[in-house]
Parts: structure tokens; sequence; C-alpha cells
């Protein structure tokens, strides 16, 4: 038996919604009680059945395509012309324009548009979209518990895995927000490319289109650095692999594509750095083409990005000239013209910090050298960077602590517990004084908030697996603070965004961690002017017991040259009595032996 029902519709019909009404039952199909099938079934016994109310399910999977998508867009230059008139030509244009305005038709659509645009802008005047209702009120985010949540990741779109080795942000808050990430393989003589090069491409990226970089960089080598110029934005200075200077200007695109761009101009390897150039600045000068760089090398390099041939000036991180003292490694570096436009501060591959001033080379060749005792670091400074707020207090991040400094001291204010893992980056919050930034080598950032508490981490937040290699945060004192970028080793840079509490500055906070930081100078002070004066206590008692040992001696050293005189005396005056007696004995001898020859005589 088979039941089937045809079921026709037209094609307007369809989507329509059904209209259900009651109707009278009726019988499909009718199968009468018969004993004539009773032969063929058997009782079983037993009997078994079951039931299963869960429905049976099957299990797909399916991997879709990545789709790729990119930004383009359109240049309409000149449309809508007649084919008999050259818009090139300003004679044709200005003649067909005087034709167009003559016509009557046009005046009355010129006429009628009037009102129609009125409108539209009446309208649009009504309500400001983009007002800020509640713009100038201060509001109390201290409350808040401190958060961030992810916006972005940026891969790096190359197979070969590399180091995010820096990251700078545009430096225009206007424009639209761009990051420069340099990439490179720090590994040292890695066996992979003993065979093949090492890839070379750096990138610029826009927040808003994490997809695809808005511009590729090709140095001769990979790049260790990146920074834009905040003079003129459109160029770039990075630092190489093996020790070049390259100079970028993003509106001379030299490949094939025009989002390749190649280098403007670079330095000559003799005249450059020996080692990888970890850090690279612009410096304060009238022209803007100035830059300074560091490197594992020793060396410390002024240049002219007009003229790379060769670099302006050169100094040599000695601890003492003089004396030929250690020649130190810089791994690190910071520049803020603030602070003043002749002072540098250089991090170590030893942990140890120095202060360039060139306004006092003569001493030293202006390099104040930092603790070199406990207060260094126990491996290299990753980074170095002032505070934006008090630009004589400045952040050292390596080993397993992030310690902070002033410039009048040589040992660090302040220090961090030691973390559970090695540190790899930091620096500080462009909008917070008290708020830091830590990147640790199980891919987790420590933000560190002095103003709330100094004893713990105030907000942690798990970012990859991977190492963290560089970060960077977005703003300045005015404004910005909240997206944060960092880099990890295989070439992905994550964007966070943080809460309010964590960017926005506090009531009174500056002024609070100024004091703060005071404080602990004062403090610091004190216990080297204690210190000072327990060494000098020490070496005076050390002195007093020095003399008292003398003057013992000396005492000691007399009365053995007493008692050696009274032996000398002693000697003589018995040497002296024996010849008196031999003399006595001569004498004698001789007046007996007279007393004989002249009794010999008388006989």
């Amino acid at each position: 038996m088979e039941l089937a029902h045809l079921y026709t519709k037209k094609r307007r019909d369809f989507g329509k919604h059904p209209k259900f009404s009651a109707v009278q039952a009726e019988f499909l199909e009718v199968i009468p009680c018969s004993d004539a099938y009773k032969s063929n079934y058997i009782m079983r016994n037993p009997s078994i059945a079951c039931f299963d109310t869960a429905p049976h399910m099957s299990e797909h999977e399916a991997n879709t395509e990545r789709l790729v998508t990119k930004s383009s867009s359109m240049r309409h230059v000149e449309g809508g012309w007649p084919k008999d008139v050259d818009f090139t030509e300003q004679s044709d244009v200005s003649r067909f324009r005087k034709k167009a305005e003559k016509d009557e038709d046009y005046k009355g659509a010129v006429k009628a548009l009037g009102p129609i645009v009125s409108r539209c802008m009446k309208q649009v005047n009504t309500i400001d979209i983009y007002e800020e209702y509640f713009e100038g009120d201060n509001v109390d985010h201290s409350s808040e518990p401190p958060s961030a949540k992810g916006l972005a990741v940026f891969r790096d779109p190359l197979d070969e895995k590399r180091t995010a080795t820096s990251i700078n942000w545009h430096p225009d808050p206007s424009a639209p927000a761009k990051i420069a990430v340099s990439y490179s393989d720090l590994t040292f003589q890695n066996a992979k490319f003993a065979t093949s090069r090492m890839p070379q491409q750096s990138f610029i990226w826009d927040i808003l289109n994490p997809n695809t970089p808005d511009s590729e960089l090709l140095p001769p080598s990979p790049l260790c650095c990146l920074r834009f110029n905040p003079k003129n934005t459109d160029s770039l200075v990075g630092g190489s692999y093996n020790g070049l200077i390259t100079f970028y200007d993003l509106r001379r695109s030299g490949g094939g594509t025009s989002k390749e761009t190649l280098p403007f101009s670079t330095s000559v390897i003799e005249k450059s750095h020996h080692d990888p150039v970890y850090e690279v600045f612009w410096i304060n000068s009238k022209t803007g083409n100035q830059c300074v760089s560091v490197s594992t090398d020793g060396q410390m390099l002024w240049w002219d990005t007009r003229r790379l041939s060769e670099p302006t000036d050169s100094l040599q991180l000695c601890t003492d000239v003089k004396a030929q003292g250690q020649i130190l490694g810089g791994s690190s570096l910071e520049y803020n013209s603030e602070a003043g436009p002749s002072k540098y501060l250089v991090g170590t591959e030893q942990g140890v910090v120095l202060m360039v001033n060139l306004k006092n080379r003569k001493q030293n060749n202006g390099i104040t050298v930092f603790d070199q005792g406990a207060g260094k670091h126990h491996g290299p400074i990753y980074s170095i960077q002032r505070n934006p707020a008090n630009t004589k207090c400045f952040l050292t991040i390596g080993d397993w602590t992030a310690r902070i400094w002033m410039e009048d001291l040589r040992t660090p204010i302040m220090t961090t517990k030691y973390h559970s893992s090695y540190l790899t980056s930091g620096c500080w919050s462009p909008t917070r004084a008290g708020v830091f930034f830590v990147t640790r080598m199980d891919g987790v950032v420590d933000i560190w908030d002095y103003f709330y508490r100094q004893n713990e981490v105030a907000y942690s937040h798990k970012v990859c697996d991977p190492t963290l290699s560089s970060i960077a945060v977005q703003g300045t004192a005015q404004s910005g603070g909240k997206l944060v970028a960092m880099g990890d080793v295989t070439g992905t840079v994550s964007l966070l965004e943080l809460c309010e509490s964590l960017a926005v500055p506090q009531t009174n906070e500056r002024k609070a961690i100024d004091l703060m930081f005071e404080r602990e100078m004062k403090q610091e002070k004190n216990l080297e002017a204690r210190e000072r004066e327990l060494r000098r206590q020490k070496a005076l008692e050390t002195d007093k017991s020095t003399r008292e040992a003398q003057d013992k001696k000396d005492a000691k050293d007399e009365k053995m040259e007493a008692l050696l005189r009274k032996v000398d005396a002693d000697f003589l005056a018995m040497i002296k009595e024996a010849e008196d007696d031999e003399s006595k004995a001569a004498e004698s001898s001789s007046l007996d032996a007279g007393n004989q020859d002249l009794m010999s005589e008388d006989k």
C-alpha cells in the first residue's frame, strides 16, 4: 500500500502564510481484522523491545577556505562630459558651461533643486550626531576594576616565523592610527638560514584593516628597530640586523607595487655599526633630519638622513675613558627632548645604565655610569624610558624586575618584585603618571599601577602562548593611552584596548606620584649618606687601629733597639775587659821576663 498526495502551488503563492481551518475527518485507507494471515505468525518468547527517545545524530565538520579581503578605491578624475568636449582643454570646458547655463531647462532644474537642498540642510543641522553631551565632566574611574579586551591581531604575512622586534605608533593623533612593526630573527647563527636568505620585509599596519599591511618596507637587511619621524610623519628611520641605518620616505615608492617602499638612502657598511642596531631615535634639530642609534658593538652614532655616507658624530660607551675602562654594549636607548636636547639614556647588555650628556664631554666623554653593584640588572636591559610626567625619573626592564631610577641618584629608588617569568620589554603609560607595562616570556602582560599599590600587579592579561617581545602604547600626555600593541616571537602583533581606569588620569595622580618619587629619592639619599657615614667611621676606626698597631710596633721596636744597644754595650765592655786583661797579662809577663834577665846579669 502506498499513500501519495500531489501538492501543487503556483510560484506567486510561495511565501504566503497558510490558513488553517477545521474539517471533517477522512479515512484514507481501512484494513479490517482477518484470521487468514494468523497461521503466518508465531508467538515470540521472550519478546524484547528496545526504545530510545534520543534522536540519532551524526557528526560532520567542514573547514571553509579563508577569505582574504582588501580595501580598494576608485579615483574619479573627470567624467560626464560629452564626447566632443575635451575636459583637459579649459576653452572647451568653459564653452560648454556657458552653453549649458543659457539653457532654460538647466535654469529650471537648478531653481527646483534649491528648496530640496535647503530642506536637507535644515534636517542635517537639526541634530548634531557628533555632539559630546557630557564633554568637560570629570568622571572618577578609580573604583572601576581594571580590564582589557582584544581588538585585532596583525599576523606576519610571510610564512617564515620572525620576531616582532619593535613597534612604533604613528605620532600624529589626528591621522589614521597606524603602527610600524619591524621583523627580524634574532637567533644567533640560525641553522635554517645557512642555505636560505633571511626574510627582510617589515610592515606598516592600519589598525582598521588587520588583514593586509598598509605599506611594505624592503630594507637590505632585516630591521631590528623602526621609528616614525615626529616632524615629518611620512618618513621613517630603521636599524638593521647587519648594522646599517636606512631611511624611508613613504611618498616615494620604489617597488613594483604601490605598497612597496625601498630605502630612500642607506648608510655605508664600513662606517656603520658592526652589530645589530637595537634602537634608533629621532633627535631634536632644526631640520628634523638627525637621528641617533645604539648597538651592542659599544658605539653610539649620530646621523643626518640627508647624508648617510658617514655618521656626524660617534661615542664609545666606556665606563672610564682615562683608565681604559670596560666597553659596554648598548641594548636599549631613550631620548626625550623635554629632559634636555643633549641628554641620552642607554641600557647595556651588562645590565648597567649609562647617561650621556654631550654638553659635558670633557668629563669621561659626558658618560655617567650608574650603579654597577647590587643596583644593576642581572642581564641585558631590554627597555629604558623616561616617565612622560616626570622626565627626571626613568624605567628600566631587565632580568625578572622593573626598576625606577632618578637622574640625581646612582641606585634605583624602587624595584618591583621578582616576576615568575623573565621580562622582555616594557614602557610607561603616556597618560597616567603611575602606570607602566611589562611583557613576560610566558605571553603575559603585567600592568603596574603605583597610584593604586606598589607591591602587587594591578592587572595581568594573557595575550598569547609564545614569548612577547615588544610593546608600545598609543597616545600623548593629552590624549590616548587606551590602545596597546604587543608583538611576539612568531611575528604576531596583538592590539588591546584598556579600560578607563587604566587610561584616564586620576585626580591629583601626577602630584601624588611626584611626591612618592621624591620621598623615595630622599630616603635613598639618606641611606646613601648613612652608608657614607658608616664607611667613614669604619675608615676612621681602621686608621685608628692601624695607628695603634703602628705605635705598639714602634714601642716594641724601641725596646728591641734599647735591648740591642745594651747588648752591644755589654759586648763591647766584655771585649774591652778582655783586651785589658790581655794587655795586663802581657805587661806582667814582660816585667817577669825583665826581672829574670836582671837577676841573671847580677849573677
